[in-house]
């Protein structure tokens, strides 16, 4: 896909690596107010409950918010992504792809706001379709990102551990839409979990970016 329709939208005065710091602020505040939730919602049973039960009811609207919040960072961390890699390892797909799961989950949280009693049939394809939509793009998205770092120097060494992070996600996912055993609550909070967890540790590797470059000596 050609980036040259793209490239000014990531012409920003920040850098790919505070998108990174930025991105991580974010990622790891999603994960304490989604862990901490499993503690003190006591109406749910964690291991049933799938994370999208408790955007209503008791800090429905803190998670609601930690929802869009996740997608900023997801958007964010795509950008740096895209700006930190070089030229010719860069990809549009990634990014775009990112994107539709940012808005994906935006529309989940804004969709739980006020769907479920205006309209509580439009509500479950909505909040069904808009999920779906997140978890297959976000995963997607990844394993590209992922295979992007081989063309570039200075993310070639993370090509591995980030690919096969990714693919691990991937397949879950289809594990647990179609395998009925794993479709539960438990393994989509894992799910989430490992997901987020691949975006943080990108985001940190982007913060570090400069300081990994520095600390290898040069070549020759």
């Amino acid at each position: 896909m050609s980036n040259v329709g793209i490239e000014p939208l990531f012409r920003l005065p920040v850098a790919p690596r505070q998108w990174g710091g930025l991105a991580a602020i974010a990622l790891i505040g999603f994960l304490l107010v989604a862990v901490a939730l499993q503690f003190v919602r006591a109406d749910l049973d964690w291991q049933r409950a799938t994370l999208s039960r408790y955007l209503t009811g008791p800090y429905g609207l803190l998670l609601r918010s930690m929802y869009c919040l996740l997608g900023l960072a997801i958007i964010g961390l795509a950008v740096g992504l895209y700006g930190g890699l070089q030229r010719s390892a860069r990809s549009a797909a990634p990014v775009l792809l990112f994107v539709v799961a940012a808005l994906a989950l935006a529309t989940v949280s804004i969709g739980d706001s006020y769907l479920p009693a205006l309209a509580p049939d439009l509500h479950r394809f909505v909040h069904a379709t808009a999920a779906q939509t997140a978890f297959l793009c976000v995963t997607t998205a990844m394993l590209l990102q992922a295979w992007r770092f081989r063309g570039d120097l200075r993310w070639r060494r993370r090509f591995p551990l980030a690919f096969v992070f990714a693919a691990a996600c991937f397949l879950l996912l289809w594990l647990h839409v179609l395998w009925r055993p794993a479709a539960g609550g438990g393994i989509q909070k894992l799910i989430i979990l490992l997901v987020v967890s691949w975006l943080t540790l990108h985001a940190c590797w982007l913060w570090r970016m400069d300081a990994d470059a520095a600390d290898r000596p040069m070549a020759g």
